[in-house]
């Protein structure tokens, strides 16, 4: 569990406590808080997939030739995954607002590029902040080597997430299509079918 959530759920058990002897209706509330961040922050295991994978859990929005649009929802598992191996060629964080996160005007909303690069070219993984997920957080560093499946951030309460691939390469996964981070093969060679 992320550092963060660890702090909001141990400091809603202590006051659950006191509070179950002054309300027992609030220390209720603090309980259901806290399973709600548990749950919220979870990072179950995952069996990596084969070839490029989809770098976040979610419903896929918007897709075009190189470029997946991945929604994720305030029930999806937020922490984000590489697609594939590589080295961080790059990091741009960019402020910007706070749209809903599955409206179109989310392309304004604050950011944080990544820039993998492969043997097969270069993939870019973009965090999206959106209403409610005032918070991007990115494990990496520039120059970094990662390995597919790797944690690699994740966004805070429902955002959303895009994959662009490099030519020679073509999506396997459809609009609408529900995909796991790590897990779900997103892409193939064009050369494969």
């Amino acid at each position: 569990m992320e550092k963060t959530a660890l702090k909001m759920v141990t400091f809603l058990l202590i006051l659950s406590v006191p509070s179950f002897f002054l309300n027992y209706a609030l220390s209720l509330i603090f309980l259901a808080a806290a399973a709600f961040i548990i749950y919220f922050y979870r990072d179950p295991d995952r069996a990596i997939g084969e070839g490029i994978v989809s770098p976040a859990d979610g419903r896929i929005a918007e897709i075009t030739e190189n470029r997946i649009e991945i929604f994720m929802n305030l029930f999806d598992c937020h922490v984000n995954r590489s697609p594939y191996d590589g080295t961080v060629r790059a990091i741009k964080y960019f402020r910007g607002k706070f749209f809903p996160a599955f409206h179109r005007l989310s392309r304004r909303n604050e950011r944080n590029i990544i820039w993998i690069e492969s043997e097969d070219g270069t993939l870019v993984v973009e965090q999206i902040a959106g209403i409610f997920a005032r918070r991007i957080i990115c494990y990496l560093k520039e120059g970094e080597r990662v390995k597919k499946g790797q944690k690699i951030g994740m966004i805070v309460f429902g955002s959303r997430v895009t994959l662009e691939i490099p030519e020679g390469y073509m999506f396997i996964v459809k609009k609408g299509e529900k995909v796991r981070a790590g897990q779900t093969v997103a892409v193939r060679h064009e050369k494969a079918h």
